[in-house]
């Protein structure tokens, strides 16, 4: 019993942890029932997805500074409170609008909690109790992201896709109650204040950038208010750059990317998510809407292998990643990445689900061998006083690449999907339904004696749609392999320390 109790809260922690990362992708197998259920739009599929990590990346730094503020723990619980009545709104909602709104207070309820994860387990272990407690939130993290369609598909088809939300309500209530019990209130920071510019010039770039490539999917990259929201984006950046070079407590310390080991950290984790995870939802809705599985078929044949496959190789590389040169490892992850995405990218009208299977599986274990790696390394990169920045850093820079990913993805996707069709004498404005997960729909308005060759050609059309989706994300890969290996030649992973404000921090004696 005390030995269980050892592990109360590095349990509640992992719970929070799961949860927020799993509900990334687990709405990417429900994306036709709410396609259907809402009658959505393709854009506003994206928003579903988007919103929710849009608004999880743009506020971790600053709920990294809320919780020195006012504590981690009380940051935490909160997050789980906030969490849970979003999802519940999730649940609820009976219009696009109210769905895309309760996910973006979901992402604001997720910050709080993953912004404060690796201070609280930091600060509830030390010696070998702190690496396997590390070990463990590791390889939850690297399977969370991939087992949410997987979840995603069991409760959708089981009960409804209401249901992937309305689930959080109870593991919410448990982790708050675990929490309450096991989690050691801290005392806040004094001395530091919010840099609320900084905080507000972020997230209005992250917010115009992801905007302006979704908007790009529907108008086009010449379209004028593309261009225009795309130029919001960039100024914003811009602004937030020159903020945070006044701020006498920034979000983010811009000299520390003179190191070429953090920038390169940060490059991978973004390039990471956007070629692993990004192309999930469109090989859902090919799936689901061509194919015709069930959301548990879809999630079975296009994410049980890589979820499989990474938490297996997160255990099994735990032990040995305190030792290592994480160059190779977050170097090697990224490059089966890569791979993986290019072994699923060569299906055909006459393909399977089971086509994806063996790139799932070498993409998965990409994943188990760089996720546990990244946060470890984005801190021993620079000095211990800046340890937590870099984890919130390194933690942003993954949501954001999801984000990106399932944007410019998206685009691509859409674009060959109407190349397709335009090529084989189909109306081109049937693309956005089919993109949108509505193909069946749009089978039955044709005639009778069409109805075969209208789905060949949609069978042609997603496949060729699916296939540039994942040949971008085998290059984002492979780019940050390359990356990886380039910039973090003396680095040495080291495991987080005690002292080092909102996440732990390497021993600056391994610094690159």
């Amino acid at each position: 019993m005390p030995e269980m109790r050892k592990w109360t809260p590095l349990i509640a922690v992992c719970l929070g942890t799961f949860m927020l990362l799993v509900d990334v992708t687990i709405v990417t197998v429900a994306l036709p029932d709410m396609a259907v259920d809402l009658s959505t739009s393709f854009s506003a599929l994206q928003w579903v997805l988007d919103i929710y990590t849009l608004t999880l990346a743009a506020l971790l730094l600053g709920m990294g500074s809320i919780s020195d503020l006012h504590g981690r723990r009380r940051l935490y619980i909160g997050g789980l409170a906030v969490f849970a009545l979003a999802s519940l709104g999730s649940g609820l909602a009976r219009n696009t609008d109210m769905l895309i709104a309760a996910r973006g207070l979901q992402g604001i309820g997720g910050a709080a909690m993953y912004a404060t994860t690796i201070a609280l387990l930091s600060s509830s272990y030390q010696g070998r109790d702190r690496g396997i407690a590390f070990g463990v939130w590791g390889a939850v993290s690297g399977a969370a992201a991939a087992a949410g369609p997987i979840l995603g598909g069991l409760l959708t088809e089981s009960l409804s896709w209401r249901w992937i939300f309305f689930v959080n309500l109870p593991v919410s209530a448990a982790a708050i109650v675990l929490s309450r019990r096991a989690l050691t209130a801290d005392r806040p920071a004094a001395g530091r204040g919010l840099d609320l510019r900084g905080l507000v010039t972020f997230t209005l770039g992250a917010a115009a950038t992801t905007y302006g490539l979704i908007r790009a999917a529907a108008s086009g990259w010449a379209d004028g208010g593309t261009v225009g929201v795309l130029a919001v984006g960039l100024a914003a950046f811009a602004v937030f750059a020159l903020a945070e070079r006044r701020a006498r407590s920034p979000l983010l310390d811009l000299s520390l990317f003179r190191r070429p080991a953090f920038s390169g950290v940060l490059v991978a984790a973004l390039l990471l998510n956007a070629a692993a995870f990004a192309y999930l939802p469109y090989s859902s809705l090919w799936l689901q809407t061509v194919l015709r599985l069930s959301p548990i078929q879809a999630g079975l044949e296009g994410a049980a292998p890589l979820a499989l496959a990474g938490f297996v190789v997160s255990l099994l590389i735990g032990r040995f990643l305190h030792s290592s040169n994480p160059r190779w490892i977050i170097g090697g992850g990224m490059t089966l990445v890569g791979a993986g995405a290019l072994l699923q990218a060569t299906l055909t009208p006459h393909s399977s689900g089971l086509a994806l299977l063996p790139g799932l599986i070498v993409a998965g274990a990409g994943v188990g061998l760089a996720t546990p790696t990244l946060v470890s390394s984005a801190m021993s990169a620079v000095p211990q006083h800046s340890g937590g920045m870099a984890a919130g850093a390194v933690n942003t820079a993954r949501q954001l690449g999801f984000t990106f990913g399932i944007a410019v993805l998206g685009s691509a996707f859409a674009a060959r999907v109407t190349h397709v069709l335009g090529a084989g004498g189909t109306r081109v404005d049937t693309a956005p339904a089919i993109s949108g997960g509505q193909a069946q729909a749009a089978l039955a308005h044709v005639p009778a004696a069409q109805r075969g060759t209208f789905d060949h050609l949609v069978h042609a059309a997603s496949a060729s749609g699916l296939n540039a989706a994942l040949l971008i994300a085998a290059a984002l890969g492979l780019a940050g392999a390359a990356i990886a290996i380039l910039t973090m030649r003396r680095l040495v992973s080291v495991a987080p320390g005690p002292h080092t404000g909102p996440a732990a921090a390497g021993d600056p004696a391994h610094r690159a």
